[in-house]
């Protein structure tokens, strides 16, 4: 299990809403879920350039497993509009609360770190911010236009939030092309109200297929865990759910749950089920798939995208 802090630097729970929350049992991990902790020499300067940007990542937030790997070859997800998120999922270990305000300086140190870390591909990712008019998507926009002048060959993912009930919001960041729009289901629909109860399944599936509506060359993500109580006939319906609205690329990864009182682990699912469902996901029409117990969504994003373009371009030339 994966536990970054119980506390936050002036003592208050880091969960507030999950603190009285009985302790749940924790399984043992399987051998194929274990990762080596994290320490090479190139870690040590990533970490440092996170640092002296004064930036907030979501390796570090979320308790990422591949932190280790994924530092050490200077690929970091960055996490823009603070470290607190407005949202209470259960499985998440991003800080919640009041956020901050907006750091203005935030989109060129974004940008001064994707060019001193040579990234050829960034995801830039965020939590959410209910509290503000458009959730954050200017501020994307902001950051997506920062590093296009700073790096102009660099690709950009952006993973974002839902902006439930921010009108406007999606065809902001759309507008600032970035070159993949993620979202993530995260789960079934049967589990939102235990899992992500603050938002909608309807909702975040309609997002990605507005994405394609708005703009139908960029490229769309999505990404589901397993392990959270779900049923396999479930997860085939989501990719139905998904193929219905044009994704391109699906993600699904092993759930680890941060602390006893997260979401209870259900169970670990084996390789052979997470290539099972690779196989089905393909044969649903995906562009790409990546279904392991140690898939996250930006984890090989910059390889992915290169087989994105790969898989549209084969497609494109077979219905030539």
């Amino acid at each position: 299990m994966t536990t970054i802090l119980d506390t936050v630097s002036d003592g208050r729970p880091r969960h507030p809403e999950k603190a009285h929350r009985p302790d749940t049992k924790v399984l043992r991990k399987p051998d194929w879920i274990r990762v080596k902790a994290p320490g090479s020499q190139v870690y040590q300067e990533t970490r440092k350039i996170v640092r002296d940007n004064n930036l907030v990542t979501v390796c570090e937030e979320a308790g990422c497993p591949n932190i280790g790997e994924c530092w050490s070859k200077k690929h970091a997800t960055m996490m823009i509009l603070g470290d607190t998120c407005t949202r209470a999922c259960a499985f998440c270990n991003v800080k919640t609360g009041l956020p901050g305000a907006v750091d203005i300086a935030e989109p060129n140190n974004v940008a001064d770190a994707v060019a001193k870390l040579g990234l050829n591909h960034v995801v830039i990712t965020s939590v959410d911010r209910d509290d503000l008019d458009d959730g954050g998507a200017g501020h994307f926009a902001d950051v997506i236009g920062a590093i296009r002048n700073r790096s102009p060959a660099t690709t950009i993912e952006v993973l974002t939030p839902d902006f439930l009930r921010k009108d406007g919001a999606l065809e902001v960041v759309v507008a600032a092309k970035p070159d993949v729009f993620n979202h993530n289901l995260e789960t079934v629909p049967s589990l939102y109200l235990t899992v992500r109860p603050g938002a909608r399944y309807f909702h975040s599936l309609r997002i990605l297929q507005q994405v394609k509506e708005l703009d139908p060359s960029m490229f769309t993500k999505s990404g589901l865990m397993v392990g959270l109580g779900e049923k396999r006939l479930e997860v085939l319906q989501v990719m139905d759910d998904m193929r219905a609205a044009d994704i391109d690329f699906l993600t699904i990864g092993q759930y680890l749950q941060p602390t006893r009182k997260h979401h209870q682990l259900d169970r670990f699912v084996t390789p052979d089920e997470f290539k099972s469902f690779e196989t089905n996901a393909y044969s649903k029409g995906f562009l790409l798939v990546s279904s392991s117990p140690l898939t996250r969504s930006s984890h090989h994003a910059g390889d992915d995208f290169g087989r994105l373009r790969q898989a549209r371009e084969a497609k494109l030339s077979q219905s030539a």
